[in-house]
């Protein structure tokens, strides 16, 4: 994050704001809109600024800045060409510790004037902190067609019993079921649709009803976070993050899925490495049925899908034998997140007619694979944790039949910014993981689609990144 969002009152403040030109007017509207008591400092005048003046809405000096003028103001806005004036008003301003935004030049700016969507009370601020203000502008278009304009009438609906609700419900899970229902169902459509008395009526019913609930055993999400990249999550798995109270998430969940949860969802990490567990699996099904008994709605977060090499077979187990509810959302799973970032098709008609994932780390720590089986010919290989174990999953497949020029691809931190790929052959994989220096989890495929993927990188020049 570039820059900290935040919104500032402004009601009865005073701002300044340098130049006289049509883009100060624009920025004279904006902060006269949110309550601000505006002076303008320009030599000369034009157009719509001026007839702001004739009307008495805001002051103008006449005369060019002084630094004089920043005493008492809480903002300024530069909206002049002269770039002098533009490093003159800037300093002064920082020196005084007054926010200051110089338009088009963020160097100069101590805060950026966002992209707004104005649904009071509802605000939407869209930034690129300076580097696409035209961007920025066609998400807020983006999010205006998709809003109600009618969404302020909702905000304020429910202002109106937020303290009642408050009172009436004193634990905070239950209040955010209640809002999540007022605002998904019969209630908010009829608050946007202005029925105000009906909205109110339903209200009064659904909170008696939430009054007089019992405490609730609260339920358990295996939700698969994809291999890394957030925009593989799925709605659903999107939009239980958004409603969980508590998420529980290991070492494969990438940082960027995980800010995809509420913002005031507690988050306790059980991060697991190959030997070295920060909770033992028995330990993780003992936290998420205390969760659950305590009335939370949980999202046990896992990395990829939880039904695939992500033990969630035993979590559902363990909370089914404890009487919890427990629903599992599938995840798109490493194997098929790294192969489509790769350029590499699992199966291919002309080289791999099946695809085979294994694990390669064992309870034990063993490798005890069915290695005639991965040997056979025409077929993909794909191997979760099997980084550490290369060695001799190399060569067991060479030994059982597969030629040691078979491609190797190991994928690092696949579909994320920190993708790795480095591409051999079962004669090679092993010396070239040395030289790469894999860290992150790496996720290893075998088989001829490998080959067939950095030819056709070759053949059409691709930018890639893997290591040909």
């Amino acid at each position: 994050m570039q820059t900290f969002p935040l919104f500032m009152s402004l009601q009865g403040r005073r701002a300044l704001v340098a130049g006289g030109t049509e883009a100060a007017a624009r920025k004279v509207e904006l902060l006269l809109s949110a309550g601000a008591q505006v002076t303008l400092i320009a030599g000369t005048v034009v157009g719509e600024i001026a007839q702001l003046i004739d009307e008495g809405r805001i002051s103008w000096t006449g005369r060019t800045f002084d630094e004089a003028d920043l005493a008492g103001m809480s903002l300024v806005v530069v909206a002049s060409d002269d770039e002098v004036l533009q490093a003159r008003v800037s300093l002064a301003a920082q020196q005084r510790c007054v926010p200051v935004n110089v338009v088009d030049r963020p160097r100069l700016s101590s805060f950026i004037m966002p992209a707004i969507v104005d649904r009071a009370p509802i605000t939407i601020a869209i930034s690129t902190g300076g580097a696409a203000p035209a961007l920025a502008r066609r998400i807020r278009a983006e999010i205006e067609r998709a809003m109600p304009a009618a969404l302020g009438r909702l905000a304020r609906f429910a202002e109106v019993f937020r303290a009642q609700v408050r009172r009436t419900l004193d634990q905070a899970p239950a209040r955010r079921r209640f809002w999540d229902s007022v605002f998904e169902g019969r209630i908010g459509e009829l608050a946007l649709a202005g029925d105000e008395i009906g909205a109110r009526r339903e209200l009064i019913r659904l909170l008696d009803s939430a009054r007089a609930e019992a405490p609730t055993v609260g339920m358990v999400h295996l939700v698969g976070a994809g291999p890394g990249d957030p925009d593989l999550l799925t709605m659903r798995a999107h939009r239980l993050l958004q409603r969980a109270d508590v998420v529980v998430y290991d070492r494969l969940v990438s940082a960027e899925v995980l800010a995809m949860a509420r913002r005031d969802a507690e988050r306790i990490y059980v991060g697991k490495r190959p030997a070295n567990h920060c909770l033992s699996q028995d330990e993780i099904n003992h936290r998420l049925v205390a969760l659950a008994r305590a009335g939370k709605s949980v999202v046990r977060l896992k990395g990829g899908d939880p039904f695939v090499f992500g033990r969630g077979g035993e979590e559902m187990e363990a909370l089914a034998s404890a009487g919890i509810a427990v629903e599992v959302v599938p995840g798109i799973t490493a194997a098929l997140g790294c192969a489509a970032s790769a350029g590499i098709p699992l199966t291919h008609r002309d080289h791999a007619q099946a695809c085979v994932f294994v694990t390669g780390h064992l309870k034990d720590g063993s490798v005890d694979l069915d290695w005639p089986m991965l040997a056979r010919p025409r077929q993909t290989v794909v191997i979760y944790m099997g980084a550490s174990s290369l060695p001799a999953i190399a060569s067991q497949l060479v030994a059982h039949g597969l030629p040691s020029s078979t491609p190797v691809a190991l994928i690092e931190n696949g579909t994320t910014d920190g993708e790795r790929r480095v591409v051999g052959t079962l004669a090679t994989i092993e010396r070239q993981a040395l030289r790469a220096r894999l860290q992150g989890p790496t996720l290893c495929m075998v088989g001829e689609v490998v080959g067939l993927a950095v030819a056709k990188a070759r053949e059409f020049h691709f930018e890639s990144r893997v290591g040909l």
